[in-house]
């Protein structure tokens, strides 16, 4: 071959692999650290090109607001601390492609007018929010106006004295397709919180003595949350003003206070909640306004209501649940409606089986009398534990007369259902 014409074509290959092939077939690495090549972080975001890493080692680092425009990794070895100083939010991410890894990012600034995160992604999409720490921040994580990122392994902690000097752990405004997947969220405002959200995932969180709630839902539809557990929070769950939302094999334990609930579903339609346990909640499920929701084959233990559905609810279906130790099983305020209850399981029946095929032959009444009293008259509940409480339903049973005719299951199960669900034997 022409030498010529061989140094011509080796220049072109050369020209293809800088210019045609992708950025991050080249990427380098960006050290940061006490004697590597960088000592500031900026500095070492300047230098970046987009695909690259920047590696940075342990310390802290206290140099403001990082503003990341261009696609790049930051990854920490051994949690090197981004400190806020009370000050500032600590990371900003305006491109798309960024991955945040290994860090502990700690003291935000606060702020009246703005919400100021530990990380905060703004109009992008792709980012990666990894295995970091994040302390004593006002909101943690941050997501508005993005779509399909992932926000995994990230343990997040406050220690605020209440609501009002705190925001939420995971936070997303007007995003869509996130995933929110193995986080531990504790002491902030509300644990996650989704605000027209769509086609997410939330699964296999711990979400824990969040003032408010554990998990937060406005106007966002489409969405799952499966294998998370709220424990302790203000109250457990709220899904208002949203519709095709699944709920599974989550844990809604000991969500305890005055006006407290495992889960409330407020103006909620078309949605699933199947194979979770509701235990030792205040209330366990409040339903408000919520319509052609099935519920089915859950749990509800050891709680002081377990459901609690209002009159303005409509279509919904209670079928195969198990209702065990509650101090009141089932309250409606009204006649059931269209509402159904079908086939569950209640460790307060006392028909018997002829058949001898697992239903009873008498159909149930959930609502008894000191239930109904306890609705319209609250200081009641101090008769509890009174003799006259049994007198009462034994009375109501010869002769019913106040409770709601029409809450009735016609096929109770004469034994709980198992829990056969693989998440649910490690509970």
């Amino acid at each position: 071959m022409n030498p010529s014409r061989h140094l011509a074509l080796t220049a072109l290959a050369l020209f293809i692999l800088v210019t045609i092939l992708p950025e991050r077939v080249i990427a380098d690495e960006v050290r940061v650290g006490t004697g590597q090549p960088f000592s500031s972080l900026k500095a070492a975001l300047q230098a970046a090109n987009p695909g690259d890493t920047i590696l940075i080692e342990p310390g802290e680092y206290a140099e403001g607001n990082l503003l990341i425009d261009k696609s790049v990794t930051l990854r920490g070895r051994d949690f090197p601390v981004l400190n806020g100083e009370g000050k500032f939010e600590v990371i900003t991410i305006t491109a798309p492609d960024v991955t945040i890894e290994g860090l502990e990012i700690r003291d935000t600034g606060t702020g009246s007018l703005e919400d100021i995160a530990g990380i905060k992604v703004k109009d992008s999409s792709g980012a990666r929010i990894i295995g970091n720490r994040l302390r004593h921040c006002t909101f943690a994580i941050y997501l508005s106006q993005s779509k399909d990122c992932v926000i995994s392994g990230n343990d997040i902690r406050n220690s605020a004295n209440d609501e009002q000097t705190t925001g939420n752990g995971i936070h997303f405004w007007h995003c869509s397709k996130v995933t929110v997947t193995q986080n531990t969220v504790q002491g902030q405002r509300d644990g996650i919180y989704f605000e027209f959200t769509t086609e997410s995932l939330i699964e296999d969180n711990q979400v824990f003595e969040n003032f408010r709630y554990g998990l937060h839902f406005m106007f966002s539809h489409s969405n799952a949350y499966h294998r998370n557990t709220f424990q302790h929070n203000g109250a457990g769950v709220a899904v208002m003003y949203s519709r095709q939302v699944e709920m599974s094999e989550n844990h809604f334990l000991s969500n305890w206070g005055g006006a407290s609930y495992g889960l409330l579903l407020k103006e909620m339609t078309d949605g699933t909640l199947n194979h979770n346990i509701f235990e030792k909640n205040t209330v366990a499920l409040t339903m408000d306004g919520s319509n052609r929701m099935t519920i089915r084959e859950n749990e509800f233990r050891s709680n002081g209501r377990a459901i609690n559905l209002n009159s303005n609810c409509s279509a919904n279906h209670f079928l195969s649940n198990n209702f065990i130790a509650n101090s009141f099983d089932f309250t409606a305020r009204g006649e059931l409606g269209d509402n159904r209850l079908l086939a569950n399981y209640w460790d307060r029946y006392e028909g018997y089986d002829l058949a001898r095929d697992g239903t009873g032959d008498v159909p149930y009444r959930p609502v008894s009398l000191y239930a109904t009293m306890v609705n319209r008259i609250p200081p009641s509940i101090l008769l509890m534990r009174s003799p006259v409480v049994h007198l009462l339903d034994q009375a109501e049973k010869i002769f019913p007369s106040i409770t709601p005719e029409t809450v009735i299951d016609g096929q109770p199960a004469m034994r709980p259902y198992p829990l056969t669900n693989s998440w649910h034997k490690t509970q």
